[in-house]
């Protein structure tokens, strides 16, 4: 009879109709809220929600990986090692993991969509004051308050477009969501390359500026906290009250379940690949194969398109995989993890060439799979009201562990070995993240099967 029950536990589990089965779901209804919430707009205005949340996010990555395109030119013009290049990448980065929870705490009380549009307003601004930088101090000063506008930009958002749709497509939305980040990388890379040949790097940072000026000027008029779910938002608008914010509900909701502290951790380490191979590949093209700056930057933002492509394919394909078994998550993040483990281990220990090129590629493609099933995870192990503040937890992870070290690790390591001898390096963070998901999946079973009380 036991036996009996927890299967049928497990089976409604799966589909998403019951909600205190492990601690997890406990902590969902403490707090007063449904395990899933239907989407309050239609298809269509949700999509336009995510084509202006996603443009923003493009808007952020340009600013933010514009610096990448004229490393060679910044290192001429201001004598810089590639410790320093390293560190005005990692800057924002670390103010983004730093900064990400407060933030987005705060923008869950005082409203998502009107704290995204002073978000971009503000790193926009700051990629504006990169542009009239006279030295490396004042560049470090801009950089740095870039990474505060951007801070909470990737957990509020990816927040707000999980909150119009189904949660059915979490990995999917998750994944293509922050494939913005790569796209965006891809268009900083290229055009800042471009415009920097052609006109100075100056105008490379005037440019991602105004783009992202009146993207966040459209995104204010079209996009509301009374269209999007009302009283679900941030609640004070349209019921008069506010959500519950007690330390110790929150702090149990966003750790209920075991299990979630390894997504957190293996999607983090992960990142240190995208992290070090977007800031240094233009480099490295330029370094390995004397190609000139434009086409070095050209090549490496169609390398970064690639992790964009991938990001996408890969949350559409552990949708796929895992919806009638959610601990599949866990398996295809382990998947991603080895293949582009693999694929970069090969391709830096051979020669520049062909092949080489190939195989990075084909690491590209995969090594930010994992974003899309832990971004599923971080959603369907947290309350809806607190999505917000729980994926800010993710970005802490994800930027400390990942996008701020790598940077500036391999800038302390090229220093010291060489370039080619520091990338070699990489494929050994996906060794970490490999156990650090194997971990997760095993107390992912255990939490499911836990019975309630």
């Amino acid at each position: 009879m036991r036996l009996g029950e927890t299967a049928e536990t497990r089976r409604l589990l799966f589909k998403g109709t019951i909600k205190e089965t492990n601690v997890g779901m406990q902590a969902t209804a403490a707090m007063g809220e449904r395990y899933a919430q239907t989407p309050t707009v239609s298809r269509a205005y949700a999509w336009c929600v995510f084509a202006l949340t996603f443009g923003l996010l493009l808007a952020d990555y340009m600013s933010r990986q514009v610096l990448n395109a004229v490393f060679p030119l910044l290192k001429a013009h201001w004598s810089l090692t590639d410790t320093q290049l390293g560190s005005l990448s990692s800057i924002v980065s670390l103010m983004v993991g730093l900064l990400a929870f407060p933030l987005s705490i705060l923008a869950d009380r005082w409203g998502r969509v009107r704290s995204l549009f002073f978000m971009a307003m503000l790193w926009s601004l700051a990629t504006l004051g990169c542009a009239v930088s006279a030295n490396y101090g004042q560049m470090f000063a801009a950089r740095l308050f870039i990474g505060v506008g951007e801070a909470a930009y990737g957990s509020v958002g990816l927040a707000v477009v999980l909150s119009v749709f189904p949660a059915h497509l979490r990995a999917t939305l998750s994944g293509s969501f922050l494939a913005g980040g790569s796209f965006g990388s891809m268009l900083g890379m290229a055009l800042s390359g471009i415009v920097a040949a052609h006109l100075g790097w100056r105008w490379s940072f005037v440019t991602m500026a105004v783009f992202g000026f009146v993207l966040a000027l459209i995104y204010r008029v079209v996009v509301t906290e009374q269209r999007i779910a009302p009283g679900h938002m941030t609640g004070s608008r349209a019921t008069g009250t506010r959500p519950p914010f007690a330390p110790r509900e929150l702090a149990r909701a966003l750790f209920a379940s075991k299990s979630i502290v390894f997504a957190y951790l293996g999607c983090g380490v992960q990142l240190i690949l995208p992290g070090a191979l977007f800031v240094w590949l233009p480099s490295y093209l330029l370094r390995a194969y004397d190609m000139p700056l434009d086409r070095a930057s050209v090549v490496a933002a169609i390398f970064v398109l690639t992790s964009g492509v991938g990001l996408v394919v890969c949350g559409m394909l552990t949708d796929r995989i895992s919806r009638h078994h959610p601990a599949r998550k866990w398996m295809m993040a382990i998947v991603y993890c080895v293949i582009s483990g693999a694929a970069f281990a090969v391709a830096f220990q051979l020669p520049p060439g062909n092949l080489q090129l190939t195989l990075i590629g084909v690491g590209m493609l995969v090594e930010s799979g994992v974003c899309g099933p832990t971004g599923a995870l971080v959603a369907e192990l947290t309350p809806s009201r607190i999505h917000g503040t729980a994926m800010a937890i993710w970005a802490l992870a994800n930027n400390l562990l990942g996008l701020a070290a790598g940077p500036v690790i391999i800038g302390m390591l090229a220093d010291r070995m060489g370039l080619h001898a520091a990338l070699e390096l990489i494929p050994l963070a996906t060794v970490v993240s490999t156990l650090l998901f194997v971990a997760g999946r095993r107390l992912y079973s255990r939490d499911v099967a836990r019975p309630a009380g």
